[in-house]
């Protein structure tokens, strides 16, 4: 590593998007026996699977077994003993970005998969390494994509361990010694397609969806075989261009719902998370999400439902052949993506024992559906909501309030939920003892405006925000302004809410035969363990990190333990610490976390600023358009730009933006977006803004200083040499 690099990272935040660690693992002390042997890796057949609940002992898959209900019948950690927990050991993660894995535990071995699509198979016993996996996704390419270089976790079968790359790239790999059997590009690695899903497999197939439904892309969900990685079938969740013919009948019905030439806006529908396998109907269920544009006027001019965005998709697993959808909202506009979990139950509904599929999704309410038929059971709102007055059930469509179509707004409109949703990928949980869904839950609002040609920049939506506080007929004040989180206890039959813990961070939940709801608390930076009849708080760890994935829990060698992967955005710059990890629990565990290091946000020392208004305004429409969603004013775990030091220089400043001299840690160039009089105008605009924030200054960071002239000439020089 260089001089520079450690410098950089040592003490500066700046025009970096996410780029990953290079820090060495290290693991604490654990017991130095082993249940491991040659013959222990991966080794799981489909009976194994589809039999999963059979084995409490284990963690198989993503949800813990094929129905995601993320319950174990494990009992001994439980509401009696669980102040006895106590950290077994713990696993740093080498990359310095959020985590929101679910590890598996398979016979001896944790599987676990961190940012970017990188694999660690690890000795459960001792905490050691067997193998590392890297798969060298190219640093620019976060810079296509929105919202993160996570990933949701592997799936292990046969001998083999399955994860996607962030760049979409599918890899087999020897589950025993991390060996690459195969790979397979499920992706156009030349559009925004992106991949940060659970992998799930299945009857000798592998599935996986993928992301970009902000930019000109297409959905579709891929079947791989285990064995050679072939694609055996792909089911679009959008139709193409009928011209070109249609790839099956589905695709030929989903026609018939758009208008225009929406195949060359994209379409969108990705579905990014939100797969499920069903063996009793041999369906693989998947989640759809919204559509590119978001604006229906530009993405379907003259109306349509749009199929099958914003639906639930069942196909046959074997042919990808399609077999049902409920599309939740018709003609959507909002970013309401419905690729959340997709919880399998067998339920007694309305006095007749049905085979169910649960989903609590982004718009804020929660849908139960036959999983043979599709048929729409149950349509309530978890969160409060304004989009809709609720479901026609005969119809199985939402009752829309035209006054939160920004679409037929002069002015715009306040949506409840905004775009960061009522549940996202944070997993919720059921158990069977107590019959209740663990929704982790937010409300939240957003004004959006009609802006039909916003769809030729970076982000492809044809609308725009317009803040949380933009004149809306509420004179009963109900809309909540800016984010609050919970956590809700939801009957999924009765459809309505038990109990609920307000002001809990967003974070994960596991429920177990113990009588545990164990949940990860998001930016609280705690694993909180309550009582799952009724929500009592029973003991809450310090996790020193963002807890935002789902915990699992397994047996080895007489003991229970719990594993929780931790890490994330800690709000005070790229460079602040994640303290990414995997800690594992059990009772009486004694091992302590490193004391964390002070971590000082860079402060705020811009340039004088000579710029005139017209171009400062001029260079604020430009970087929300192109740069907002990465470097968000200091609110997004990207670099604060208000507090770089290539402020103080125009070359600086247009060799990362425009010639990618910081292409291989994330921040790629944008030079076929902008030109350098606009890239000087994004320059100026961020050093006004740094002046305003210096008279208003971040909690994160310590009073502005003076700029060392000899830190702007070693990033300088060192962007040249880029």
């Amino acid at each position: 590593m260089s001089k520079f690099r450690i410098s950089i990272i040592a003490s500066m935040t700046f025009l970096l998007v996410a780029c990953g660690g290079s820090e060495e693992s290290t693991s604490s002390a654990a017991p130095a026996s082993s249940a491991t042997s040659e013959s222990a890796f991966g080794r799981i057949d489909q009976e194994r699977l589809n039999n999963a609940s059979n084995e409490p002992e284990q963690w198989l898959t993503y949800g813990g077994t094929y129905n995601e209900q993320r319950y174990s019948s494990l009992d001994q950690i439980n509401t009696e003993n669980i102040n006895e927990l106590g950290l077994a050991w713990y696993l740093d993660i080498r990359a310095n970005q959020g985590q929101q894995s679910t590890p598996l535990y398979v016979d001896g071995v944790l599987y676990l998969t961190e940012s970017w699509g990188q694999v660690d198979a690890i000795d459960a016993s001792t905490g050691e390494t067997h193998w590392r996996f890297d798969p060298e996704v190219a640093g620019n390419v976060a810079g296509k994509g929105c919202c993160g270089v996570n990933n949701r976790g592997a799936a292990v079968y046969q001998g083999k361990v399955f994860v996607t790359a962030y760049d979409g790239r599918m890899f087999a790999l020897d589950a025993e010694t991390g060996d690459v059997l195969w790979e397979t590009q499920t992706v156009n690695d030349e559009l925004n397609y992106t991949s940060t899903g659970a992998v799930r497999v299945a009857n000798g197939k592998v599935f996986i969806g993928n992301g970009g439904a902000e930019f000109r892309t297409r959905g579709y969900v891929s079947a791989l075989d285990t064995e050679t990685g072939e694609i055996l079938w792909r089911f679009y969740t959008v139709p193409g261009n009928p011209e070109l013919g249609f790839e099956n009948e589905a695709m030929r019905m989903a026609a018939d719902t758009w208008n225009g030439s929406w195949w060359e806006l994209g379409g969108g529908g990705s579905t990014w998370d939100g797969i499920t396998y069903d063996p009793e109907t041999n369906l693989l269920m998947f989640g759809v999400g919204n559509g590119a544009p978001w604006n229906p006027l530009v993405r379907s001019p003259g109306g349509g439902d749009n199929l099958f965005l914003n639906s639930i998709v069942a196909v046959d697993a074997d042919t990808g052949e399609y077999v049902w959808h409920h599309q939740q909202i018709p003609y959507e506009e909002w970013d309401f993506d419905s690729v959340q979990q997709i919880t399998i139950a067998d339920l007694e509904v309305d006095g007749e024992m049905r085979h169910v599929a649960m989903q609590a999704a982004k718009s804020g309410y929660y849908y139960m559906l036959d999983a043979y038929t599709g048929e729409l059971l149950r349509a309530n709102n978890f969160v409060p909501v304004n989009w809709t007055s609720g479901y026609d059930m005969a119809t199985g469509k939402p009752i829309i309030n035209p006054a939160a179509q920004y679409t037929q707004q002069e002015a715009g409109t306040i949506i409840q939920p905004g775009p960061a949703g009522a549940h996202g990928a944070a997993p919720m949980s059921y158990s069977p003892d107590t019959g209740l869904l663990y929704i982790p839950a937010m409300e939240s609002s957003m004004a959006f405006a009609n802006a039909p040609e916003n769809i030729e920049g970076r982000f492809n939506l044809g609308m725009e925000y317009r803040g949380h506080d933009y004149a809306y007929d509420d004179p009963e004040n109900t809309i909540q302004r800016g984010n609050s989180t919970k956590l809700v206890a939801w009957d999924p039959v009765a459809a309505e809410e038990v109990w609920v813990i307000e002001e809990i961070a967003v974070g994960g939940t596991l429920s177990t035969a113990g009588g545990l709801l164990v949940k990860g608390n998001g930016n609280d930076q705690t694993l909180g363990f309550y009582n799952a009849e009724d929500g009592s708080e029973l003991n809450v760890l310090d996790t020193q990190a963002r807890t935002f994935a789902g915990a699992i829990t397994y047996l080895l060698e007489g003991e229970q333990y719990i594993a929780q992967v931790v890490g994330g955005p800690s709000f005070q710059g790229y460079y602040a610490p994640t303290y990414a990890r995997l800690l594992v629990y059990k009772l009486g565990g004694t091992e302590a976390l490193p004391e964390k290091v002070e971590f000082t946000q860079r402060p705020y020392a811009p340039p004088e600023e000579t710029a005139g208004e017209a171009l400062i305004a001029r260079g604020g429409e430009i970087y929300n358009e192109n740069c907002a969603l990465c470097h968000d004013a200091g609110r997004s775990v990207f670099p604060d730009l208000r507090r770089s030091p290539m402020l103080h220089s125009a070359d600086g400043f247009n060799n990362i933006v425009l010639e990618g001299a910081l292409a291989d840690r994330g921040m790629t160039s944008f030079a076929a977006m902008l030109n350098e009089e606009e890239s000087e105008a994004i320059r100026h605009y961020v050093i006004s803004e740094a002046h305003i924030a210096m008279n208003t200054p971040s909690p994160f960071g310590p009073p502005a200083e003076d700029v060392a002239p000899e830190d702007v000439d070693e990033v300088e020089e060192a962007t040249q040499d880029n």
